[in-house]
Parts: structure tokens; sequence; C-alpha cells
């Protein structure tokens, strides 16, 4: 029974980290006084509070808030009855750049319902904590040294029941990585080919953290873009969901504290290097154009997205979703830091200074200081997964073209809209 729980806990934190919310009878809006949510440090932040039912105010109901820095302790913490169901929160202020989260959760008929609200204050000011290993480059060129030995020994199998008149649809597996005792693991991904010959350019997809299958992007193949969307386990990628939830609940769980100890054995080496040999396998293809690729993915795809851009030249543009992994020790400088969180006060066991160490060679601050290529970022100041201070600190490093397409009000979620958007400038830079 233990084992069932854990195992459909593990479930719903992978889908919570990506669905958009669910709604609610009851409605906690909150929102700071500025309309596009940013301020100057020391100016002073009130949040607007109502809480409703089919729209309209409900009196009388009692809430709790707390005001304060993201994923810290907060700097004001209180209760209050809503007379007439709204009312509006002196926050104060920040004197130097961060954010300023107002959660608010209000009691209706013994049931809680939660909302909040992040001011942000100058984020584009917001510095990096994390520390720049002086063979950082070094480190990564030995490691993609070693990659191009390892013979690529593609396989791919026909999914004729996923294929379409358009394109055809392949499970394939390759040769990733050589660990430190010589065993050498596989890479697993969907991959979609336009049928008509000719050449196209590629797309990369990169996962979201969990352990999952995948069904490949046909949507963009459909537009004549080669897909390959990968896994990162070293598992292949179209078995039952049972499979999935068991690894994740047991043997893969939680994998990005693998070996943090040990930069050579840790878990993102063959992940981040498994990204850059997915490419070796676009480039190996006939038809690949040899030129337009791209890569793109959201939160642990995000990070991929920047690390692999940062890592490989091939690529040419990236779209990154909230990145995690990005400036991880912020917690040990009195600030959120990315996710997986694993520096902040419930993981003292890991505040180790190997530990610390080896996550600077992995962390996308690092990374983001080597992209050269055009980038659309994209986020939101309500994100609880990747602080938004985290985000900042590895995008106002990116030197090249970059923008950054805010949705303020969301969280670790996407509007449809701004998927779309993100999937048609990905197209137009493709066909160029």
């Amino acid at each position: 029974m233990k084992k069932l729980i854990s195992t459909i806990l593990s479930f719903i934190i992978i889908i919570s980290l990506y669905a958009q919310p669910v709604e609610r009878l009851i409605k906690v809006h909150v929102s700071p006084d500025h309309k596009d949510w940013t301020y100057q440090p020391g100016e002073k932040t009130n949040f607007r509070v109502s809480v409703t039912q089919n729209e309209e105010l409900i009196p009388n109901c009692k809430i709790k808030y707390e005001i304060g820095l993201e994923k810290m302790n907060p700097m004001k913490k209180d209760s209050m009855i809503l007379s007439n169901g709204s009312t509006t929160l002196e926050a104060g202020t920040l004197n130097a750049s961060g954010f300023l989260r107002c959660i608010v959760t209000a009691t209706i008929d013994g049931k809680d319902y939660r909302g909040l609200a992040t001011a942000g204050y100058n984020p584009n000011d917001i510095k990096q904590t994390v520390s720049y290993p002086g063979d950082f480059l070094s480190f990564w060129d030995s490691a993609k040294i070693a990659l191009a030995k390892i013979p690529l020994d593609a396989r791919m199998t026909l999914l004729p029941d996923r294929c379409s008149e358009k394109y055809n649809v392949y499970h394939v597996n390759i040769q990733n990585f050589r660990d430190v005792n010589n065993n050498t693991v596989r890479l697993y991904g969907i991959l979609c080919v336009p049928k008509k010959e000719g050449k196209y350019p590629a797309l990369l997809r990169v996962p979201g953290a969990g352990v999952r299958p995948y069904a490949g992007d046909v949507a963009m193949a459909d537009r004549g873009i080669i897909t390959l969307e990968i896994g990162i386990h070293g598992i292949p990628v179209n078995m039952d969901q049972s499979v999935y939830l068991n690894l994740g609940a047991g043997a893969l769980a939680s994998y990005w504290t693998y070996n943090m100890d040990d930069r050579d054995r840790y878990y993102y080496k063959r992940v981040y290097l498994g990204c850059v040999r997915a490419n070796d396998f676009i480039f190996s293809l006939p038809q690949f154009d040899g030129q337009h690729l791209a890569v793109t993915g959201g939160s642990q795809g995000g990070a991929l997205s920047i690390v692999t851009a940062g890592l490989d030249p091939r690529v040419k543009y990236l779209g990154a979703f909230y990145p995690a992994l990005s400036d991880l020790t912020g917690y040990l400088n009195n600030r959120a830091g990315g996710w997986p969180h694993m520096f902040d006060k419930n993981n003292p066991q890991h505040i180790t200074d190997a530990k610390i160490k080896t996550t600077a060679y992995y962390d996308v601050v690092n990374f983001a200081r080597q992209i050269r290529v055009p980038g659309v970022y994209s986020w939101g100041y309500n994100d609880e997964t990747c602080p938004p201070t985290s985000m900042y600190s590895s995008y106002n490093l990116i030197s090249a073209p970059k923008e950054l397409w805010l949705y303020q009000e969301t969280g670790h979620w996407t509007y449809p809209e701004q998927t779309e958007k993100m999937n048609n400038w990905l197209y137009e830079m493709l066909k160029k």
C-alpha cells in the first residue's frame, strides 16, 4: 500500500509541474498595484485581494496571508476578515533587485482556496550567486571529445500506428555516454520525419523533470520539420505508463541528486551529453538540411535548451520556458535558488563543499554565459517551482540576441497561446 501511495504521489507531482491551474468554485484574486507588476527599489507595493464566487465578492470571508521573498520565510504574516470580500494589503518594498510575493488563503465552508501574486523589483539587475569554475570550458570540452569517440550505433523502429500521410514516426535509440566504469548507456527518443523527399530543418525537444513516455512532436513534423523528442534516463520512451510511475517512485526518485558530490559521476553529466548526442544523430539523418537546428523545452527542458545551445554550436536557435537548474546556490545567499532546490533549508544533507562545487559545472547560469545564438525565453512572476529570481540570474548573463516573453500572472505553466507563439517563432526561424 505504501508503494502504491508513493507511486500515485509521484505521478501527481509530475503532472502538477506542467498542468495549468484547475478552475475552482471559489477564486482568490491577488495582484500588485502596478500594471506590469514591476517596481523600482524603494517603491512600495500594495497587493489587491478579492475573493469571489461566480465573479461576485464573498462578504465576511476569512483570509490568511503572508508576504516575503520567494521561497523564504515571510516578512509579514497575518489573518483578517474581509467584510466586503476585498482588501488592499500594504506589502512594503525591496531596496534591491528581487521579487516580493504575497500568498493569500481564504477559508470558505471549511475548505481552503489559495491565490498569489509577485512584484518584481528591477529584475534585469539580478546577479548570479553561483561560482564560475576556472576549468568549466575545458571540463565540458573534454567530455564532448570523449563522447565523439563513441559510435552512434543508431537503431530506428518504425511505429506504423503513429505515422501519417505526411510523416513517419520512429522509436530510436543510440549510444550515448561511457561512465567512469566504462559502461555505455543509450539514449532513447521519438523521431518524426517528413515523408516527402527533400532536406528539412530539425527541432530537438528536451524533456521536463520526471519519468514518462513520449509521443513525439507530430505537429511540427506536419509542418515540415524533423523533430526528435528525447528522454534522459537511458530507457525506452514507448513503454506502459505504469513502468515510468514505478521507476519515478523507486529507482529514479530524486535522480537529480544522484552522485552530486562528484562532477564526473553526477546524474546530469550523461543527460547534458545526451542532448549533444541527440544532435549528432540529427546530423546523421539524410533528410536533415545540415544547418537549421533549434532546441526547445520547459522547466528541466528549459534548462536543457540553454545547456544544449551553450554546449553545441550546431544549435542555431533556442526557445526556453521557465528554465530550472538555474542559480542553485541562491539559497546559500539568503534568496531563492532554482529547481530542484537541493540547497534549501529542507535539504541540509546536500550543503557540502563537494556538492556545491559539482553543481557549479551543471548550473544553467554558467551555460547561459556561452550562448551565442538567438533565443526566446518565457515565464511568469508567479512561478513557485522555478522562482523568477533564479531564471533572471541566467537570462541577465546572456549576451546573444534574446527576447523575454513575460506572462506575469503565470506560474509553472503556459497558456496555449503562449506555446503556440513559441512554436511559430521556432518554425519561422527554422524555415529561413
